[in-house]
């Protein structure tokens, strides 16, 4: 069987202390307001801490929906998910974390999938390092509002 893991790897930085970082990463319901995300919907509730969530996000200029689950929170340090349909990948997996970084906030979200083709890899590597780079600036510039 033909396996070619590819991985994704972004880094910023915020201004804003990691509980506020964190506060936004980990509640879905506030994507639309800092990335691609044009609407979110919850799917499914996750257990008390968010654990478990499935969510469906459309992203702005795509027409298929996204739908990921959420399966790590660690307060102020990780968001973790999985994503379960919407992309031609598979076992794809994506973590924020975050570190304190002065008075900001160090954020690195990275990510790891198979392609469902062979060959196809570099190119869901590409454009997913430079969707990814968009959540992650926006995730930082938000953060730093305030909001």
């Amino acid at each position: 069987m033909y396996r070619m893991v590819q991985r994704v790897d972004v880094r910023v930085r915020s201004e804003a202390p990691p509980d506020r970082v964190y506060r936004l990463a980990a509640d879905s319901s506030t994507w639309p307001d800092w990335s691609p995300v044009v609407r979110y919907e919850r799917e499914r509730a996750g257990n008390a801490s968010g654990v478990g969530e499935v969510r469906v996000f459309e992203n702005k200029g795509r027409k298929a929906l996204t739908r990921e689950e959420v399966v790590e929170l660690t307060p102020n340090r990780r968001v973790g998910y999985v994503l379960l349909s919407g992309l031609s990948i598979r076992d794809y997996q994506a973590f924020i974390d975050l570190a304190p970084d002065g008075d900001g906030t160090a954020i690195h979200w990275h990510s790891s999938f198979e392609p469902g083709r062979r060959g196809t890899g570099w190119l869901y590597r590409l454009v997913l390092r430079a969707v990814i780079a968009r959540y992650a600036r926006g995730l930082a510039a938000h953060a730093a509002t305030g909001n």
